[in-house]
């Protein structure tokens, strides 16, 4: 027996352990190596001809990286950006480019925007200037010159410069415009996108210890706890991020509530497992939250920036769902955000029915696989006897389960 143990722990460490190691890096490193736009919501102002080219050009040169919204002014485009129906929009004639954004929706998809129009801005400047060069080919050019030669210097030097203020013009200007900019004190959003992994491992502590402390002996005792703990744990990561380092500006106690949802959902979730399962539980648990939730939540970028079908994984787990959440009551007067608060609701209301009620499926898969009575049962009479013996429990099994 000694020998097949041996050589079981050597298959675990030497195949089992590298594999998951593998995966665990590919979930972390695929995701941040084919950041894309894929679908991105931006809007386009207006339906002229000059829009109408670059949408053109958009879906040539880009395909399937934005979704356009059309709307009829800057003003409706605004609101959608507030809205969070868009996370951008272009406003486009034939001598400016205007981009709306918010780096509050994605730093990453704010700059990809301001790319974008820089590069639309240059192709319309390159195609004006080629215009202009053919009209001034076929016009009568020696006639103009002979003219101006007869008429003197003076006219000469005037049309000179009346052409050279011509090509001045043809250079189309870019103007970025923030709509919903990002807190001053942390202007790329490093700080709100780093808060994501810390508060999915401080979760998964806190339903851990809860779950295997033995002097929490009431499922009622547990859930109680659970929702102290990540009530105060939010409270204390909202002074450091707000407080200290100035990254959550906007709707303070709403904040707090959604960081505290957010502990809540996965701390409970975690309980539940472990409950169900053992301590096993504490490894899927992580598995699940670290591994895929926060690898797939796109707080970093944004969702529509990660590989197809990744980006609604990691919507439907708690790092994601909160990490959008957050922002969109942060930065957003809470826009867009029932979506999200119904997923951590759902996996906090699953946590904590685990807690309190998983000691009853822990019960009757114990008494199964044993074949033992429960409490109160009659054991078999004894030989020489007509009388059932009852079964009773011990005071210290009772602490021990601590479900009743």
């Amino acid at each position: 027996m000694s020998g097949r143990q041996a050589w079981r722990e050597v298959a675990i460490a030497a195949v089992a352990l590298p594999i998951a190691i593998t995966l665990a890096v590919m979930a972390f490193a695929w995701p941040a190596g084919r950041i894309s736009p894929r679908d991105v919501p931006v809007g386009i102002v207006g339906a002229g001809p000059a829009s109408q080219r670059a949408v053109e050009g958009l879906t040539r040169e880009k395909p399937g990286a934005f979704d356009f919204h059309l709307y009829p002014d800057q003003q409706a485009a605004r609101s959608a950006i507030k809205n969070r129906d868009v996370y951008g929009a272009f406003a486009i004639s034939d001598r400016s480019f205007t981009v709306l954004q918010a780096t509050a929706a994605s730093p990453a998809v704010a700059q990809l925007l301001t790319d974008v129009g820089q590069q639309l801005a240059d192709k319309t400047t390159q195609r004006m200037a080629a215009l202009q060069k053919a009209e001034s080919a076929h016009s009568p050019a020696k006639t103009h010159k002979q003219t101006a030669a007869q008429q003197g210097d003076a006219r000469q030097k005037a049309a000179l410069q009346g052409a050279a203020g011509a090509d001045s013009s043809v250079k189309v200007l870019v103007k970025a415009i923030d709509v919903v900019p990002v807190a001053t004190d942390d202007p790329r959003g490093v700080v709100f996108s780093s808060s994501v992994f810390p508060l999915t491992i401080c979760g998964i502590l806190i339903g851990a210890f809860v779950t295997m402390a033995r002097g929490l002996a009431r499922p009622r005792h547990r859930v109680l706890t659970l929702l102290v703990a990540c009530a105060v744990a939010a409270l204390g990561v909202y002074l450091v991020a707000q407080g200290f380092l100035g990254a959550l500006p906007h709707n303070h106690v709403a904040t707090w509530a959604i960081l505290a949802l957010d502990l809540l959902s996965i701390s409970a979730t975690t309980a539940g497992v472990i409950r169900l399962v053992g301590p096993a539980g504490l490894g899927l648990s992580a598995a699940l939250m670290v591994f895929v939730g926060n690898a797939f939540s796109g707080a970093t970028s944004a969702p529509e920036m990660l590989p197809k079908g990744v980006d609604y994984v990691g919507q439907w787990l708690p790092p994601g769902a909160g990490a959008s959440l957050l922002r969109d009551t942060t930065y957003f007067d809470g826009n867009a955000d029932a979506g999200h608060l119904a997923v951590l609701v759902l996996w906090s209301v699953c946590g904590l029915t685990a807690v309190m009620f998983g000691h009853w499926v822990i019960r009757e898969a114990r008494g199964r696989k044993t074949g033992a009575p429960a409490s109160g049962e009659l054991l078999p009479p004894l030989p020489g006897s007509d009388t059932a013996l009852p079964v009773r429990r011990h005071a210290h099994a009772r602490r021990y389960d601590g479900d009743d």
